[in-house]
């Protein structure tokens, strides 16, 4: 029986850990259990790191969810574009560029890369936290986030 995407009253996002909903390292069956089917489903492939991993978009959420495939399919990244996640209390989405970076350097982290796009976006990186934030025009748009699956083969390439 499929179940739709359920709703929450609060989206938090917990750096190295996962959601307040969802942690890193959970299974799909768990996944499915807490947020419901996905809207989409999606095989990736990415050369570069050599990793596969399905997918699962939940775009009512402004939630994906990436279970890698070298990891057992365990949750091991989420990107959010929700417009009501939290971080450490503030809503992330409503803030600016400054006020992000201030806000990552109050709670221990400091940028490690900032990227310019030719096509116009930005990524704004605080590898300690496993977290990329991408801006267009100074107005955030998705975050990108994960942890350190526990793999030997595996191996983080930092920016």
């Amino acid at each position: 029986m499929s179940k739709s995407p359920k709703s929450f009253s609060k989206l938090e996002i917990i750096p190295l850990k996962g959601l307040n909903i969802l942690s890193f390292g959970s299974e799909i069956a768990h996944a499915l259990s807490v947020l419901g089917d996905p809207e989409e489903r999606e095989q990736l492939k990415d050369d570069i790191l050599n990793s596969d991993s399905e997918v699962y978009h939940y775009w009512n959420l402004g939630l994906s969810l990436f279970f890698n495939k070298q990891s057992g399919l365990k949750l091991t990244c989420i990107e959010v574009d929700s417009k009501e996640v939290v971080l450490w209390g503030k809503k992330l989405f409503t803030l600016s560029v400054d006020e992000i970076k201030a806000l990552f350097q109050q709670n221990g982290y400091e940028v490690s890369e900032t990227e310019n796009h030719e096509w116009g976006e930005t990524r704004i990186s605080f590898d300690e936290a496993l977290m990329d934030l991408y801006f267009e025009k100074d107005i955030l748009t998705s975050v990108n986030f994960g942890y350190f699956y526990d793999d030997p083969s595996y191996y983080f390439f930092p920016n």
